[in-house]
């Protein structure tokens, strides 16, 4: 079989697990998009960001969340390219659905890319906008209390891109979140992805685990620690990352983030942001 028509086949069923589950799930006081959550009975505001573990957490019913990247810079080097990459405002935009189900919209709006082969010493440089990504998470176990939570979170990405050479692709990816004693936070993650080659416009299958810890520093300021690899199945290559960040309350509905993604082999991106998310 294709892997490409198995992966997105398998993207199609978890994207449509979510509305399945709309029927079959009795919601608390039948909140919804058209009928939101009073604000009085939101529950506390969890990101997706900093980190590159996701929350299982959905946004409330009838609300929106705006996270993005102010700005992240991105160094990359294979065994004949070394890119550098600038993005400006790499946002995702959650509307809750329901009590249990949240869509999201991600976009980049700026991207700057230099691209230098090693050999040839040559050097091309493109910009313009991003990606267009898609994606529903479904939370099914823990989003409205207790000590675990479950989510699934398929997505497609459209290939929309002015300043780099994309193609369609999807995956799917499943968070957990364990709620530990002292105000510890133990996060995790699978995900399976479709994705691009780095050098051609090949496509190859990945996967991604992840464990992140969450702790207050002090009160509104969290310290994160994480550790992720990913495995190309098509190369047969591991690269693993070791990550740190902080993420601040401003206010109720409003925080602020900083962090880096350091691959550990020479090969391996390494990431440096800061970010922000408000919630509506």
């Amino acid at each position: 079989m294709n892997k490409n028509y198995l992966v997105y086949t398998v993207v199609l069923g978890g994207l449509l697990i979510p509305f399945k589950g709309m029927g079959q799930q009795k919601e608390l006081k039948n909140f919804s998009l058209f009928n939101p959550v009073p604000r009085e009975q939101m529950r506390e505001m969890e990101t997706d960001r900093p980190d590159v573990t996701e929350s299982p957490y959905t946004v409330d019913a009838g609300h929106f969340q705006f996270e993005t990247d102010l700005a992240r810079s991105i160094r990359e080097k294979s065994e004949t390219t070394k890119t550098n990459t600038l993005l400006i405002n790499q946002m995702n935009l959650k509307i809750g659905i329901t009590g249990s189900t949240a869509l999201q919209i991600g976009f980049q709006t700026y991207g700057r890319q230099s691209e230098k082969e090693l050999d040839a010493d040559e050097k091309e440089i493109t910009e313009g906008h991003g990606d267009l990504t898609l994606r529903i998470k479904q939370n099914l176990i823990g989003n409205d209390g207790g000590k675990f939570a479950l989510a699934l979170l398929p997505y497609v990405k459209f290939p929309t891109s002015k300043y780099e050479d994309s193609r369609f692709e999807g995956g799917l990816i499943v968070p957990m979140q364990y709620q530990l004693p002292g105000e510890w936070h133990l996060g995790f993650q699978v995900e399976v992805d479709r994705l691009k080659d780095q050098d051609e416009q090949a496509m190859h299958t990945e996967f991604l685990q992840t464990l992140t810890i969450t702790h207050s520093i002090i009160k509104g300021l969290d310290g994160i620690a994480e550790t992720y690899y990913t495995y190309d199945f098509k190369a047969h290559h591991f690269s693993n990352y070791i990550n740190a960040a902080i993420q601040m309350d401003v206010a109720r509905d409003f925080k602020l983030d900083a962090g880096l993604n350091l691959g550990i082999q020479h090969t391996a991106a390494k990431h440096f942001f800061v970010g922000a998310s408000v919630r509506l």
